[in-house]
């Protein structure tokens, strides 16, 4: 069963590098303050990077709505590897395997990490 989001819902929005790529990451939240979807915007609108990333993003809003676990999702997400990879503009997650990997770990520190597990 899907739990879709308010037609107004509170959000986070967080702007982000890895190496020369910026992007922003915006996690829309349920009443409850869990994640119900993510939009990710990266600078280069219109490139190969850009529309994966996007793609990924719907199905993992989708994941979510049905039933993936914040904590199941940093598990499988969290670690792959693929360009642009590096060094990131957040203290927090100094280092980034990809940009999923990054996603991963901003979600694991911000709903996992000195909160109830999701």
């Amino acid at each position: 069963m899907r739990r879709s989001l308010n037609a107004t819902r509170e959000s986070i929005t967080h702007k982000f590098r890895i190496g020369n790529h910026e992007g922003y990451l915006t996690i829309g939240l349920h009443d409850d303050g869990l994640p119900g979807e993510i939009f990710l915007k990266m600078s280069k609108e219109g490139s190969t990077i850009s529309g994966m990333c996007q793609a990924f993003c719907r199905a993992f809003s989708l994941s979510l709505q049905h039933g993936l676990s914040v904590k199941d999702a940093v598990e499988r997400f969290r670690g792959m590897r693929f360009e642009p990879m590096g060094e990131t503009s957040n203290p927090d997650i100094p280092e980034a395997s990809s940009i999923v990997d990054y996603i991963a770990r901003y979600l694991e520190h911000h709903f996992l990490t000195d909160r109830r597990e999701a």
